[in-house]
């Protein structure tokens, strides 16, 4: 496939695609569907597309060190044995599940999950930032109104978080030893005027090998390829008007792959933009890094 030749991975739409996560030793890709309450699975090489109904709506998953995936619900924690189905949960929800669910997150080079929630009133910085180590879940610091972009330096030295209501990335300092979110600093904020030429707000992100930060921009159809500095160093138009997020897949993880949203859109927007809840895919020339498991 051509370096940006951009297609769908598979056509049938999620409601609400989110988190997608490479696992290398499966050369599978997962993700969720939010509002669907399902997890899906493609294995891009043979085709084989399965999924897993959820008794809520999943915020986000992470590859399991010891099997299958960790799955944050809005009821809580669960871990999930993809071989199985069965899902086993094992933590409760630390908030007021008729105001607020997880949702992105990320894990760290240490095995923790760190997953911030969405306060779906949005009239307010009240979602929180959740670290969960070992089983153990605590409040990690950072406020939002809706926690996305949760990604890692390759150092593990610093951690980004976006707010998307806000239109901003915030990048902290991260101590990588004891999971303690540092001191923060503005890494991008963009306009807020949804008038004529509207470049979207951020949602899902990775960091590639070269440290870059990749931001999917909601309704902005684009993905935005940020230095460690903040500069932006590449965009590249979707044929989708609300990516959400994305990962680096296939054996030497240059392709990546992009969750997109289909609800709630309007209907001269799918006319338009068809592709709309699919999963896509494009090459591209620096690769990502594989995604780190939660360590139960």
């Amino acid at each position: 496939m051509p370096l940006h030749d951009i297609t769908a991975a598979l056509e049938t739409p999620m409601q609400l695609g989110e988190s997608p996560v490479w696992d290398a030793d499966e050369q599978t890709l997962y993700w969720i569907d939010i509002p669907g309450q399902a997890v899906h699975s493609l294995q891009p090489a043979t085709g084989l597309h399965r999924h897993w109904d959820m008794p809520a709506e999943p915020g986000c998953i992470a590859r399991c060190a010891s099997g299958g995936l960790i799955v944050a619900l809005r009821p809580g924690l669960a871990l999930l044995d993809t071989a199985s189905g069965a899902l086993t949960m094992f933590a409760d929800a630390p908030y007021d599940q008729s105001k607020m669910r997880f949702n992105d997150g990320h894990c760290d080079a240490a095995g923790r999950l760190v997953t911030g929630t969405i306060y779906e009133p949005r009239d307010q910085p009240a979602a929180v930032l959740y670290s969960v180590e070992r089983g153990q879940l605590r409040d990690a610091g950072p406020r939002a109104t809706v926690s996305n972009g949760v990604a890692f330096s390759p150092d593990g030295r610093t951690m980004y978080q976006a707010d998307t209501t806000a239109h901003k990335i915030t990048a902290f300092d991260y101590d990588l030893a004891t999971g303690k979110v540092g001191a923060g600093r503005l890494f991008q904020q963009f306009s807020m005027d949804k008038s004529a030429g509207y470049g979207g707000r951020p949602d899902g992100a990775a960091v590639d090998s070269e440290g870059a930060y990749w931001c999917a921009m909601f309704e902005g159809g684009r993905l935005l390829r940020f230095s460690s500095t903040g500069e932006l160093l590449q965009e590249i138009t979707l044929p989708v008007r609300c990516p959400t997020m994305l990962a680096f897949g296939d054996e030497d993880l240059k392709t990546i792959y992009v969750t997109t949203a289909r609800k709630n859109r309007p209907e001269a927007e799918i006319a338009d933009y068809p592709l709309s809840g699919c999963v896509l895919r494009l090459r591209v020339d620096v690769p990502g890094r594989p995604d780190t498991a939660y360590i139960p």
